[in-house]
């Protein structure tokens, strides 16, 4: 009798057990469905989130389009600035060069023009003190043939 209630006791066991193994088997199912469901909704949560990255890095890059052909077009206009600066300051440096050079030459000129006329002083006083020479000369001997006699 005591073995017969043993049994039936652990009949009622296997059978409590088996009823719990059949409602864990039924949770177990629900979370494997619920896990399957996440996974559903993280992956097409996980496709709008690359949807979006794309659609920025699209938008991203034309932004740095738009700003490189800005930065193009300004610098353009930068270099065409300078150049005509550079052009500007040329022209305005060889007109003041043109300027000294034509002082330059007026000075030389000038001064061509005194040497010149200082040469021909110089070889008319030439002429005059050979002249003087001469008549010292003259005046010498004619004192010297005086006072010998010789005249």
């Amino acid at each position: 009798m005591a073995l017969a209630a043993t049994d039936s006791n652990i009949e009622a066991r296997i059978a409590r057990l088996e009823s719990d193994v059949s409602h864990i088997r039924s949770d177990l199912g629900d979370v494997k469905q619920d896990v399957r469901d996440l996974r559903a909704r993280v992956d097409s949560h996980a496709e709008r989130v690359d949807k979006r990255f794309d659609e920025l890095r699209l938008y991203v890059d034309k932004r740095f389009d738009e700003l490189r052909v800005h930065a193009d077009k300004r610098f353009d206009e930068l270099r065409a600035y300078a150049d005509k600066r550079f052009d500007e300051l040329r022209l305005y440096a060889d007109q003041r060069f043109d300027e000294q050079r034509d002082r330059m030459d007026a000075m030389d000129l000038r001064l061509s023009n005194r040497i010149s006329a200082v040469e021909r002083s110089l070889a008319s006083a030439k002429v005059w003190a050979l002249l003087l020479f001469i008549a010292q000369a003259a005046a010498v001997y004619g004192t010297l043939a005086r006072t010998m006699g010789w005249i």
